[in-house]
């Protein structure tokens, strides 16, 4: 572990420290990464990302390691089976969006030629940087957020509501919302 301040979301334990220290806001422009977080951030709607996390390698598993044309070929047997599996998230709701959304991420990327260049168009291809001290600045919920919610929403997508976007915003880092003294911050904004 370092001898350095972090967020303190993360708190001490290990799995958690971990995603915060190699994982959240860095980044991502790779169309398979980000539907595995859109699923993801999706399926923890009124959880903690804490009891997703602990079940991710569950549903890399469970969701043929979260290929968007695989998981848009699901039937209903296939849905039933999700929703028996144990190692992710058994909400019916949930996984019949998780295919939902894998069919309108597909149609997605198709008009704009990557789910990526979709995305990162909203930030003009760089990330939003909050620069907050406290960890009560933090928004819950942005404008932008709300935009992309409206569009995703418009677009077919389930469970992306402004609050799950915007933690999907965040951990994709389309917006980097470390704190200012956290070393990531500094990392991700390019002043370490």
């Amino acid at each position: 572990m370092r001898d350095t301040l972090r967020c303190p979301w993360c708190g001490e334990l290990p799995l958690y420290v971990r995603y915060h220290d190699e994982e959240w806001g860095v980044p991502l422009h790779d169309d398979r990464a980000l539907f595995e977080l859109l699923l993801l951030e999706g399926a923890q709607a009124g959880l903690s990302w804490l009891t997703v996390l602990k079940r991710r390698e569950g549903y890399r598993l469970a969701y043929d390691g979260f290929d968007p044309a695989r998981v848009a070929a699901y039937d209903d047997a296939k849905m039933a089976e999700l929703v028996a599996d144990a190692g992710i998230i058994r909400n019916r709701a949930k996984v019949a969006a998780s295919v939902k959304n894998a069919r309108a991420f597909l149609a997605t990327a198709d008009a704009f030629g990557s789910f990526d260049a979709y995305l990162w168009r909203f930030v003009d291809g760089r990330p939003v940087v909050g620069g907050w001290e406290h960890i009560s600045q933090v928004p819950a919920v942005t404008p932008l957020a709300e935009t992309v919610s409206r569009d995703l929403k418009a677009r077919g997508f389930g469970f992306v509501g402004p609050t799950i976007v915007y933690a999907f915003l965040q951990a994709a880092g389309l917006v980097n919302d470390h704190l200012r003294d956290c070393f990531r911050f500094r990392e991700l904004a390019g002043e370490a």
